[in-house]
């Protein structure tokens, strides 16, 4: 009985072998692109399922090329990229298969990372305890209207058109003064000093005139 068991085994194992020799053999090739920029997806890696997993690798092309069996199943894997399977069709008439195969980025959306300058807790703490506080919006203001703020201010900042008007009106007001003064000064009928000295001459009974 095990004998016959055996030969049962032996015949099993025969047949499965003799079908998976049959299988046709392609010439598998092609070339990888990027679906959205239609540019090539460089090294690829290509694992044949079916195949005991065998791997293979795409150029820096995107091309690639190597024997397969006809319905061996094909896994495209690359970093930054969705994993795409391909099928090589079981009734093929050629002795080569050559196709596109298209692959969509894969994009991940990693948490924010903030990145802090202490190397250490203990650092930190240094630092922290240190650390000084700027002032509130009242000390802020009140050091901005200070007497010390508003002397470089004043010191440091131009004058405005108000400023500028002023300050030219007072000169001109000055000047005109100053020379209505002098041509006063200058007429002996309008000059007070002359006249105070003919008044002076008369009550001293000088009647001399030059």
């Amino acid at each position: 009985m095990r004998i016959w068991f055996f030969l049962i085994l032996l015949l099993s194992a025969t047949a499965g072998f003799s079908q998976t020799s049959q299988k046709k053999l392609v010439q598998f090739s092609g070339v990888i692109m990027n679906t959205d920029s239609n540019i090539v997806v460089p090294y690829v890696t290509i694992t044949n399922v079916t195949g005991k997993a065998q791997f293979y690798a795409a150029n820096y092309k995107g091309y690639f090329s190597f024997v397969a069996n006809v319905g061996d199943t094909l896994l495209f894997t690359a970093v930054g990229y969705k994993k795409e399977g391909l099928v090589i069709p079981a009734d093929l008439t050629d002795n080569s298969y050559t196709v596109l195969v298209r692959m969509k980025q894969d994009v991940i959306n990693l948490p924010a990372v903030r990145v802090y300058p202490w190397a250490s807790t203990d650092e930190f703490k240094k630092e922290f305890m240190t650390m000084k506080f700027a002032d509130d919006d009242l000390e802020i203001a009140r050091k901005n209207v200070s007497k010390e703020s508003l002397s470089a201010m004043m010191a440091s900042l131009p004058r405005d058109g108000a400023e500028m008007q002023s300050y030219n009106f007072q000169n001109n007001h000055a000047r005109l003064t100053n020379k209505n003064m002098n041509q006063r000064l200058a007429n002996p009928l309008l000059n007070p000093f002359a006249w105070g000295a003919l008044i002076q001459q008369i009550l001293s009974g000088d009647k001399s005139r030059q």
